[in-house]
């Protein structure tokens, strides 16, 4: 598991495999696959090619997000 990271209100985030995120960086969102390294692998919900996203630029959804 990666380190928490706070989101957008602050609050604490732990991004758990299966976990809906947004990518800070690109506003993107995705669903948590796993971690390598120092980085959350993501994949778009509905399928596709993974990212790689540093924990610190991953936050919770806001409900439109979802």
């Amino acid at each position: 598991m990666t380190s928490p990271t706070p989101d957008a209100d602050g609050h604490t985030v732990s991004p758990d495999a299966g976990a809906l995120v947004v990518d800070r960086r690109s506003c993107k969102v995705g669903v948590v696959m796993g971690h390598v390294g120092p980085y959350v692998q993501l994949r778009p919900p509905r399928g596709g090619r993974e990212w790689d996203v540093p924990p610190e630029d991953v936050r919770t959804p806001t409900p439109t997000e979802e």
